[in-house]
């Protein structure tokens, strides 16, 4: 699927997440680089966006990556989600660039970096494991 099918997908599907602010800034083979801008409704109390906020962008990219080799599955979910923070994130853009790992008959696995402008530079590490559904 590409950024277009994927948002129609979502808009269809899974309307929360169509209208939660991503926005798919990039898609290659086994890559995805999604981005949310983050304001007071993300924040944690410190002014750091909050780990939630962190931890759904990680999971969003990971289930769109997945959905972008696959086609349309909505039934793959979520099975695992390990993340790791490192740095805290102020509020503004947020990118979570996702890697597939495996993608399997029945799993999925991704890394996934969060992080600013620059890239180098990461708030957060996940690794992120999906289960999908046998095929029809």
């Amino acid at each position: 699927m590409d950024t277009e099918a994927l948002a129609r997908f979502l808009a269809a599907s899974f309307p929360q997440a169509a209208t939660a602010g991503f926005t798919i800034t990039a898609l290659d083979e086994g890559r995805l680089t999604l981005q949310l801008s983050t304001d007071d409704a993300h924040l944690r109390p410190g002014g750091t966006v909050s780990g939630p906020t962190m931890m759904t962008l990680a999971d969003t990219a990971t289930y769109l990556l997945v959905l972008a080799h696959l086609g349309p599955v909505a039934l793959a979910v979520t099975t695992n989600l390990n993340i790791h923070f490192m740095r805290k994130p102020q509020p503004g853009m947020l990118r979570a660039s996702a890697t597939l790992l495996k993608l399997g008959k029945r799993i999925a696995v991704a890394q996934v970096g969060l992080h600013g402008a620059d890239p180098e530079l990461l708030y957060a590490h996940a690794t992120v494991t999906y289960s999908l559904p046998p095929p029809r």
